[in-house]
């Protein structure tokens, strides 16, 4: 059977197992490319990732080495000419993929010594990582007329024991700390594999590097034509492939290697009718020939001349030190072997085989089974260049430079190979100078021993594709989405980010525009009854004896004092005073409150509220919980708004202002708050997540307009309501915000008093907030200017409908109401008024809004309940197989309880951390109900594993990981819990159950 191939849009045919590289030998082509800077033709030049020359453009994917490219029927391929050009048009179907593994031992390169070597560690029963870039192990052998059959037997003694992975196609990129390391894995198109690249992350307990030697190239007259060759690749081609590199071939060696390639290559069939080998009668190379197209034609070895189309170059072997280098392993000259060899490992990192110089077969199996190694090799010869013309002896291939450049480089004075390499940007191509020859140049031009540059990862080059993975378009990062999502789908919303929130913008009708939209919901606000969803807002449970106590250190106002079923806003500082965040914290009992946070900082705030118990005050009786997932809220404002409470939660009907009372809501345990960011009639109406769409739909069945952040901020503004990231930008104080008043006087102490009476913080002249009145709209970011001297910048402005005419909030300092000024924004200046910053209701009237005129029947159905990933059920069902099955389970009711272990009369349950515990039955007064807050997948079967390790960081083998832990799952948060070897729950947010169903469904259905 044949593949079906084309290059540069001609049809060629190559044989099964062949890379590209061997099938364009197979047919006879022997220019691939054209060089970089000049432009010369360049041909195959290795039959590894190390390949200078032969750089393709497959697909979308626009540089990568046709020596790794595995041949499939219908390739298509392109030459890279010059610098290469990117295919804007082309489609990149790839599917990359990332994964995470954990391994006592971790063996890279899958040659003799590593593969011995992980035999070891295998049945000293330990877990074992094998990976080589190959599609095979064997490495070298692989290239032998005779080895290759011992390294087959030896992958499957490997394969069957039940600890070790092999992974083959994968090439180590980095060492990082703590023994990690990044490995690219590429897939198998014939065998339809459902990656084309995986980016593995691997963690082991020990590293053991057999990562082999590559061969160097010598640097003389003309040897960068197409048909001058490494030896090993020439050989590689001959044995492995079947394919002769050339037909009449010279053979220039440093070293014993060479004779064997010149043998291997004479038993193929090619006519080798020179080797040259300076150690035996010190003639070297000292030029080429080529046709018109600069294929070689001929060598120059002194006074001699050899027609070849075939040069084979063996200048001796370099260890592949790259990861060990990056494991901060300390590396040192070997004279006898002329290369840098491994000197001082780290902890947990050895070498073996070719990596530490022992090259034979024999040493190096002995060297990977830990002992010791009988090598017998004639050392290789001194020489880096030769020839009489440094101008077309290349010293780097990829990036084209010549011993005549690195000569001018040194004759500058630069000695460093660092300087060196960036003054002729030798080493900086896509073979990371692997093939480079700059070092031994510079070593002969002055007389030293070679030198070193830094060796850095990624080893090769890696697609930013293969980074990211599946973490692309809508999985690039998780979305949280609130329990009406599906609804505001369903009604047009057009969302916004907000921190990873989905939130509704606006709600617009047919033909309608952002504007046209936002003064209509505005209309029913101010006019009407209209309706947002609420449920970003933070919520934190507060509990504890000392919970008012603790309060009054973080607020800057009093909450010990508030009364029960009241509510109260308040701000809380930073250590410098500075305005941190803002919410309402209502006391639902002597011991028990509710924070709310803003939607953007619910999580710093409950770290902030953390570390203050935990550092400063833990004396304190006082726990925190979060339950932002487990309410969700409709905020339901306007002068009719009581009508609507009427219906969904009759018991709230008389609620005075910054009261809330636990009552029922459509039939379901509910609470509503009196509260308002409109300055209109307005209630905040939560019921557990479940039910959040049921009283979404009930209260716009009932007439509320539903509106979005933009109108929310438009109605905000016009009462002079600051948001904190908007108003504030960490240099803010309340006193900046004109909200001395929230301020307390009788307080001994809270969190930024002390720099509330900084010289600095109360000073005259800061920027304050104020109102804005411009003659046209300003945008916002415009700096206000007086006299030539900028006085501040606007933090908001809007297109008000109830003021008729366009408005803005503004830091300025050192002015006064009535001053005029000026709002530059890029070439655009405005003239503007200041304003009192509260622009409608100075007086507060309309809060109370308009009072009941007729009996309003309640809604008697109950709240039908939606589970957070009930839309996916279908989908589920469709991807599950007898290897993997996902589903939700049905609902579960939960507990979170801070402090002792809840003992067994509190049922099973799972601990979350100190003092920290999800439980499932009820444990009365002890616990938060957090029902709502999460919902529960479930993965199972055999490939259930394969399918997290795509996503989670921890290592889940069964004998480290048999019980649950908090983590992420495709960097979303999640409870893992191994009830079984092959079965696992996952414990998810609400709000992050859409996102982390869809990368289920990816990850299992591709």
């Amino acid at each position: 059977m044949t593949l079906a191939f084309t290059f540069d849009g001609r049809s060629y045919q190559g044989e099964p197992g062949d890379t590209l590289a061997a099938a364009l030998l197979r047919n006879g082509v022997r220019v691939v490319g054209r060089s970089v800077d000049l432009g010369r033709p360049r041909g195959v030049f290795s039959a590894g990732p190390e390949e200078p020359n032969a750089l393709v453009r497959v697909g979308a994917t626009p540089m990568v080495a046709a020596t790794l490219v595995e041949l499939y029927d219908g390739l298509a391929a392109w030459s890279l000419r010059g610098k290469g050009r990117i295919d804007l048009d082309a489609t990149d179907d790839r599917r990359c993929d990332k994964g995470y593994l954990h391994a006592d031992v971790l063996v890279i390169g899958a040659g003799p010594a590593g593969l011995s070597a992980a035999l070891s560690a295998a049945e000293r029963g330990g877990r074992v990582i094998l990976l080589d870039d190959q599609p095979e192990v064997g490495g070298d052998l692989l290239n032998a007329r005779a080895e290759a059959a011992w390294a087959a037997a030896m992958g499957e003694r490997l394969a069957a024991f039940p600890e070790v992975r092999i992974l083959t196609r994968t090439t180590a990129l980095g060492y990082y700390d703590h023994t990690y390391v990044t490995a690219v894995q590429r897939g198998r198109r014939e065998e339809a594999d459902r990656f084309d690249e995986r980016l593995w992350h691997i963690r082991a307990r020990q590293v053991i590097l057999a990562t082999g030697a590559q061969e160097r190239s010598v640097a003389f007259p003309g040897n960068d034509r197409p048909g001058v060759m490494l030896a090993s690749a020439a050989r590689a081609y001959a044995n492995r492939y079947g394919v002769l590199p050339g037909r009449r071939a010279v053979v220039f060696t440093l070293t014993d290697s060479g004779h064997e390639a010149a043998r291997d290559l004479a038993a193929a069939g090619v006519d080798v009718v020179a080797v040259v080998d300076p150690r035996l009668d010190g003639r070297t190379v000292t030029g080429t020939t080529a046709d018109d197209e600069g294929v070689l034609t001929g060598v120059h070895i002194g006074a001699d001349y050899h027609e070849a189309d075939l040069l084979a170059v063996a200048g001796g072997w370099n260890p592949v030190v790259h990861l060990f280098s990056q494991a901060q392993g300390k590396l040192r000259f070997d004279e006898n072997l002329q290369t840098y060899l491994p000197a001082e490992a780290p902890r947990q990192v050895s070498t073996v085989g070719a990596c530490r110089g022992v090259y034979t077969t024999a040493g190096a199996i002995a060297d990977g089974r830990g002992e010791t190694p009988q090598e017998r090799l004639t050392p290789p010869a001194r020489l880096w260049l030769c020839g009489d013309d440094p101008a077309t002896s290349f010293a780097d291939l990829h990036r084209d430079v010549t011993v005549a450049d690195v000569a001018r480089a040194v004759g500058t004075g630069m000695r460093s190979a660092e300087h060196v390499k960036r003054y002729t940007t030798a080493g900086t191509g896509a073979d990371q100078g692997r093939t480079s020859v700059v070092a031994g140049v510079m070593a002969t031009l002055l007389g030293s021993p070679p030198g070193l540059t830094t060796f850095r990862p990624p080893y090769g080059p890696v697609s930013f594709a293969t980074l990211a993975g599946r973490d692309r378009g809508a999985l690039s990062d998780p979305a949280r989405t609130t329990a009406m999502h599906g609804a505001h789908l369903a009604g047009g919303a057009v969302f916004e980010d907000v921190g990873q929130w989905k939130r509704p913008r606006y709600f617009p009708q047919e033909g309608e525009d952002m504007a046209a939209a936002v003064r209509r919901e505005c209309a029913a606000a101010r006019s009407g009854v209209a309706a947002m969803d609420a449920s970003t807002l933070g919520k934190i449970d507060i509990r504890g004896a000392d919970a008012g106590e603790f309060l009054d250190r973080i607020y800057t106002n009093l909450y010990s004092t508030l009364a029960v079923g009241s509510c109260r806003y308040g701000l809380m500082c930073g250590a410098d005073g500075m305005v941190f965040d803002d919410g309402t914290t209502a006391r639902l009992g002597e011991h028990h409150f509710l924070m709310t946070t803003t939607t953007g900082n619910a999580a710093r705030v409950l770290d902030w509220l953390e570390e203050w118990h935990q550092t400063e005050w833990p004396g304190l009786d006082v726990r925190f919980t979060s339950v932002t997932d487990h309410w969700a809220t409709v905020a339901v404002a306007g002068p009719r708004a009581r009508e609507i409470i009427a219906a969904v939660a009759p018991g709230a009907t008389g609620l005075p202002f910054m009261t809330c009372a636990e009552t029922e809501v459509l039939g379901v345990p509910g609470r509503v708050f009196r509260i308002s960011f409109s300055g209109e009639l307005a209630f905040e109406v939560n019921v557990p997540w479940w039910y959040g769409e049921a009283l979404w739909e009930a209260v716009l069945g009932l007439g509320a307009v539903p509106y979005g952040t933009e109108t929310m901020h438009v109605l905000r503004a016009e009462k002079g309501f600051a948001i904190v990231g908007q108003e504030t930008d960490g240099t803010v104080t309340p006193q900046d915000l004109g909200m001395s008043w929230i301020v307390s006087r009788r307080k001994p102490d809270y969190v930024g008093k002390r720099s509330h009476a900084r010289p600095d913080t109360a000073r005259t002249g800061r920027k304050r907030l104020v109102g804005l009145l411009g003659d046209d709209f300003v945008e916002e970011g415009a700096q206000i200017v007086s006299a030539g001297r900028m006085l501040g910048h606007v933090t908001s402005s809007y297109d008000s409908a109830a003021l008729g005419r366009p408005f803005s909030l503004a830091m300025v300092g050192d002015v006064a109401v009535g001053d005029r000024l000026s709002a530059v924004s890029g070439e655009r200046t405005i003239p503007v008024t200041v304003a009192d910053p509260v622009f409608y209701d100075f007086e507060n009237a309309r809060r109370e809004g308009d009072p009941l005129t007729a009996d309003v029947a309640p809604l008697t159905a109950t709240a039908r309940a939606a589970a957070p990933a009930a839309r996916h059920a279908a989908r589920f069902d469709a991807v599950s197989t007898d290897r993997v099955r996902l589903r939700e389970r049905p609902f579960t009711p939960m507990w979170e309880v801070r402090g002792d272990d809840p003992g067994d009369d509190s049922g099973h349950g799972l601990k979350l951390g100190p003092s920290w515990w999800l439980v499932f039955d009820d444990p009365g007064p002890r616990g938060v109900d957090v029902s709502g807050q999460r919902t529960v997948l479930e993965l199972d079967g055999p490939g259930a594993l394969d399918v997290l390790i795509t996503g989670c960081p921890l290592d889940l083998h069964p004998s480290v990981f048999p019980g649950h832990a908090q983590t992420l799952l495709a960097k979303a948060p999640v409870i893992l819990h191994r009830p079984d070897e092959d079965r696992f729950l996952l414990y998810v947010r609400a709000s992050y159950a859409d996102y982390l169903s869809e990368w289920l469904l990816d990850a299992i259905g591709g």
